[in-house]
């Protein structure tokens, strides 16, 4: 298709205006001043959805505390390669947001990123065992230097004296500690991003903008955009697209007809909490505590209770507790999930579905949990807990890839993952956690698949080591050099280090 000669053509458009756009935005106008870029997002503001600091269910992945990235094996051996590649994929994220603050294109970083210790917390002899077995194999990457461990409940107590109070558990406990972990506000650090990408000469921000329709464009694409507020639709046309859309990422990528898309499904997983209402307990724990997923849960559904610092406010958060829904955002549509079924997907769909009846029927269940047994799951982790002090807060969807395995199957994937088309003109991002605090490195590889000329040879490298100095070398096998990059990020930050 011939595109209208007399129609401008704009360098990029980004779909969505959560964390991965404004990241892959700011990394583009960086590395090349002169790209014109418009950002259409459907909502009335930026970073309102699984970006969000009350929707986002994770808020500093660092590896750091999360058990569901150190599974155990059946011999009592703890992989924690995962756990590594996240933890390092977070220094990125603060490397580049550091280098955003020294130049002055970030505001103070303590509105969105403070100090907040990462504690991992388990109790009875298998468990202990576990978390004893996990700190020994973290301690070999210097990304874990400074990890503390301790089996003492008097420590234990002193760390985190809400869990502990009351009477004793009467089975042995154990805590690793971090103190260098962070809160990030997703939602906050999103918006100051796309303010800055705003100001900039040739980004044009569009909000209550809703896009429905792709159409191949010569070289480009031909973007139908809606306008809520006029009632009107327009087209566009843009050199590179990305779709970072969050639950709609999938409906709008099938649209997009790339071969690329084919196979993929999703299956939505929505989520609660219990929000502290109590400032003398909410100002008595300060710290995030995380512990071991129940059986069959899925893993961004691993319990914790999470301090958090939102609006400038700290806040205490327990859960998420899951549940089952059809809708892809949380302001969606129950039409979501049935909407994205086609002929090329409803096969590894109901193939992934019927391999994961257990937790369909967990997730239902635990979207039929009683306040009582909510209040129970979470006098675990704290044992005075009472019903007035907490309230029922809806957080914001997830939804996981569903992708074919070539056999006529399905696999349910968690994890986010990048989608391109073979000419790097169009990508998607799919999946959910630990997206946000990794977005940096998801969106540094994107660029180099879909602009691999400009990295090799527009100078774009060498620019990138600017703001991620790291970039390229591995931290986990580079003591000194993950000692002094992190160092410098936590200085440009201003967050304590060890």
């Amino acid at each position: 298709m011939d595109r209208d000669e007399s129609q401008p053509v704009t360098d990029v458009i980004l779909v969505g205006a959560g964390i991965m756009s404004a990241t892959l935005g700011t990394l583009l106008r960086k590395l090349d001043p002169t790209l014109t870029v418009q950002v259409f997002e459907r909502l009335d503001r930026a970073g309102a959805e699984s970006s969000a600091a009350w929707n986002n269910a994770g808020t500093g992945h660092s590896a750091f505390c999360e058990l569901n990235y150190t599974p155990e094996a059946p011999d009592g051996s703890v992989d924690v390669a995962k756990a590594i590649r996240i933890a390092e994929q977070f220094e990125l994220s603060k490397q580049l947001w550091a280098s955003l603050v020294q130049q002055g294109d970030l505001p103070d970083s303590t509105t969105f990123i403070r100090n907040i210790p990462h504690m991992s917390f388990v109790w009875g002899e298998a468990s202990v065992a576990y978390l004893r077995t996990r700190y020994r194999e973290l301690q070999r990457s210097p990304l874990f230097e400074g990890m503390e461990y301790t089996e003492d409940p008097g420590r234990i107590a002193e760390w985190i004296p809400r869990v502990m109070e009351g009477e004793s558990r009467g089975e042995p406990v154990a805590v690793t500690r971090m103190a260098i972990g962070n809160d990030v506000n997703f939602g906050q650090l999103t918006r100051t991003l796309i303010a800055w990408l705003a100001e900039q000469e040739g980004v044009t921000m569009h909000l209550g903008h809703e896009v429905r329709g792709f159409r191949r464009d010569g070289g480009g694409w031909q973007i139908d955009v809606h306008d809520l507020q006029a009632g009107v639709t327009r087209s566009e046309h843009a050199r590179f697209v990305f779709i970072g859309a969050g639950g709609y990422s999938l409906p709008l990528l099938e649209q997009t007809g790339i071969p690329e898309s084919a196979g993929y499904g999703a299956f939505p997983v929505s989520g609660q909490w219990l929000r502290c209402t109590s400032r003398e307990v909410i100002e008595r724990h300060g710290s995030k505590v995380y512990g071991k997923a129940a059986l069959g849960a899925p893993p961004m559904s691993v319990p914790h209770l999470d301090t958090r610092w939102i609006d400038g406010k700290q806040n205490l958060l327990f859960g998420p507790y899951a549940g089952f829904t059809t809708k892809f955002l949380k302001q969606g549509s129950y039409l979501d999930l049935f909407r994205s079924l086609g002929f090329d997907n409803i096969v590894p769909v109901l193939s992934a579905g019927l391999d994961n009846l257990d937790l369909t029927r967990y997730l239902v269940g635990q979207a039929l949990l009683s306040p009582d047994r909510r209040l129970a799951m979470l006098r675990d982790y704290y044992p005075e807990a009472r019903s007035e002090d907490w309230e029922l807060e809806i957080a914001g969807q997830r939804v996981q890839i569903i992708k074919s395995d070539g056999r006529g199957g399905g696999v349910l994937k968690f994890g986010t993952e990048v989608v391109t088309s073979a000419d790097g003109s169009m990508a998607a991002l799919l999946g959910a956690s630990p997206g946000a605090s990794t977005s940096v490195a998801i969106m540094l590889d994107l660029v180099q698949r879909c602009f691999p000329e400009e990295w090799r040879t527009g100078g774009w490298q060498p620019r990138c080591r600017e703001l991620v100095p790291s970039l390229g070398r591995a931290l986990h096998e580079n003591a000194e050099l993950c000692r002094s990059q992190r160092q410098r990020s936590l200085s440009g930050l201003g967050l304590a280090g060890v």
